[in-house]
């Protein structure tokens, strides 16, 4: 990678970490685990060693429990043979010489019955929303996004098992080589259900109030850190988010709590994601300065950045970190290129969810960056 002046390319340190620089490989869902059982694989062995030059490599959505499913072939962290099948991934980033935090994942609402034995998915209220998974029809073999029916309420103690849950996993993910583990509180999901007031209609110690709509939250991030540590532990949260049933309009000032809370619970980092679709809300300027004056510790952005706006946001002082999603699918050298200016392939959108290597490994490295490094070769030779 050459010297560059580019803030993206400097170093700094995370839970603990040295990285090299500030390119961070996002969390996407991919949908090729080994079935039954939800496992992960040799395949997405090689798939996420292919990126290990990212700072950190955040894995896909991987659920908790079989509870906090609700994509077809998306891993889990909950069996020892998903625990045994994560170690062939972190041996492998590792090997490479990368850094791999796993993202915990409960769905909450966002499911189907057919995951759950006919049963419906759980949430904090029985709200109806507008939402749909990615599902395949065991008929077929073929993939669709279906609509998610109107849950069912979590109980006082059915919420005290998931927290168990997402304590378990972190342990288990810390067991499988992970460097640490990413909570997802972010993108309708079960931890972002709760802290809106559009799905979480509670009048228990879980709803109604700012102070109530946190409790889940900081529950579970009190048991992953007590359990594996706080520097290891790191959330993933969305303010801006209105897809999906989420446009709660108290998100902006409850987040900026969570974020209060968050800082003096010392985790790892915080993980922002930003709306990236045509005419989503923008993440306003102001609110970056907010969110930053509550905490100070690193922060990693997400959303159809390209190098430009990532400098621009890493200059101003709003984040520390950058991840990028889809061109990391396309681009296993994406930070080389990147700070390089190599051309950067296009992904195959077909290919996203699940499948084979197709789409997945066998995008090639860079041609430009492997004649650079023979011609360096060939001057130190000489």
């Amino acid at each position: 990678m050459s010297i560059t002046a580019s803030p993206l390319f400097t170093p700094i340190a995370v839970a603990g970490h040295p990285l090299a620089h500030r390119v961070v490989m996002a969390p996407m869902t991919r949908s090729r685990s080994t079935q039954p059982g939800d496992v992960p694989n040799a395949t997405n062995a090689r798939y996420y060693a292919q990126r290990a030059s990212a700072a950190l490599i955040v894995t896909e959505a991987t659920q908790i429990s079989p509870q906090g499913k609700g994509y077809s072939f998306t891993p889990g962290i909950y069996s020892p043979e998903q625990v045994a099948g994560w170690r062939l991934v972190t041996d492998a980033v590792h090997s490479a010489g990368g850094r791999i935090f796993l993202q915990l994942w409960h769905v909450g609402r966002m499911s189907h019955p057919d995951f759950h034995n006919g049963k419906l998915p759980v949430g904090p209220s029985a709200v109806p929303f507008d939402g749909q998974i990615w599902k395949v029809d065991p008929a077929t073999g073929v993939g669709a996004m279906v609509a998610s029916p109107t849950p069912r309420a979590l109980t006082r103690d059915e919420i005290k098992g998931v927290v168990a849950d997402f304590r378990q996993a972190a342990r288990n993910a810390i067991d499988a080589g992970f460097d640490g583990v990413e909570i997802h509180g972010a993108n309708g999901y079960l931890i972002d259900q709760f802290l809106r007031t559009t799905s979480n209609v509670r009048t228990d110690e879980y709803g109604g109030s700012r102070e109530n709509r946190l409790r889940f939250l900081k529950e579970v991030i009190n048991a992953v850190a007590d359990e594996v540590g706080a520097e290891r532990t790191a959330i993933r949260l969305a303010p801006f988010l209105t897809a999906r049933g989420m446009a709660c309009p108290d998100i902006l000032p409850t987040i900026l709590e969570a974020a209060e809370f968050l800082q003096a619970r010392g985790i790892g980092y915080l993980h922002l994601v930003e709306a990236d679709w045509d005419d989503a809300p923008q993440f306003t300027e102001a609110f970056r300065q907010a969110i930053r004056a509550r905490f100070t510790r690193p922060i990693i952005v997400a959303g159809n950045y390209d190098k430009a706006r990532a400098e621009w946001v890493l200059s101003s002082g709003y984040a520390d970190l950058v991840a990028f999603g889809r061109p990391f699918v396309a681009n296993p050298d994406f930070p080389r290129r990147l700070a390089d200016g190599l051309p950067m392939a296009s992904f195959d959108g077909s290919t996203l969810f699940g499948g084979g290597e197709r789409g997945y490994t066998d995008y090639p490295p860079s041609p430009q960056a492997a004649l650079s490094n023979q011609a360096r070769d060939a001057v130190s030779l000489s």
